[in-house]
């Protein structure tokens, strides 16, 4: 089973960049030489999937800082063909069971609309969510308006695992989410660990 994971850091109102795509804010906030688990999150990443304004803003690194992992963007007006990028104009749950066929273990789901998606078809893992200490007043959401489906409300299971003090005050959110399953098909219920503080 290919595990959907989110990592993402936002403003406290809610915003991953401004109107203008810029994150100067982020990186103002950031201590010199912390990757705030990153690092360590990436190394069991084996694919990455976006949208097409989260591709554009790293497109012009070359090579893309992901190494051998492919990397798959979701969008209707797909730019010019590059090695180990893939386009995709398919549905949340297509992209899940191709993945799986490719055998893809796990894959970092990233950008707000996408993010949204995924969510909004109940086909996310677990998410690791950064609050910075700033406020933007508008900019690019996080969350996207999402329509309430099977997996989500009620018959979801969203819960919160550890509230970790960063360094430079910035607070990081892990939550466990209970995938929807298919029908006909029973999962498990993950066990997931009391909400801690460290400081």
């Amino acid at each position: 089973m290919t595990r959907l994971s989110v990592f993402i850091a936002s403003s406290i109102d809610g915003y991953i960049a401004t109107l203008d795509d810029k994150l100067d804010w982020l990186d103002a906030a950031a201590v010199p030489g912390e990757d705030y688990g990153y690092e360590p999150f990436i190394s069991t990443v084996d694919a990455l999937a976006m949208g097409r304004g989260t591709y554009d803003f790293i497109s012009h690194i070359d090579p893309l800082p992901f190494g051998d992992r492919k990397v798959f963007v979701f969008t209707h007006n797909p730019p010019q063909p590059r090695e180990g990028v893939i386009f995709w104009q398919i549905s949340p749950r297509e992209a899940l069971a191709q993945w799986e066929e490719m055998g893809i273990r796990h894959v970092y789901v990233d950008g707000g609309q996408v993010i949204s998606s995924f969510l909004a078809e109940g086909l996310v893992d677990d998410m690791v969510l950064t609050k910075v200490p700033v406020t933007l007043g508008e900019g690019r959401p996080l969350f996207h308006p999402i329509p309430l489906c099977r997996g989500l409300g009620a018959d979801r299971r969203d819960q919160l695992a550890q509230w970790h003090g960063q360094p430079d005050v910035l607070a990081r959110v892990s939550a466990f989410l209970v995938r929807a399953a298919p029908e006909g098909i029973q999962r498990s219920p993950r066990i997931v660990p009391a909400m801690t503080f460290h400081r």
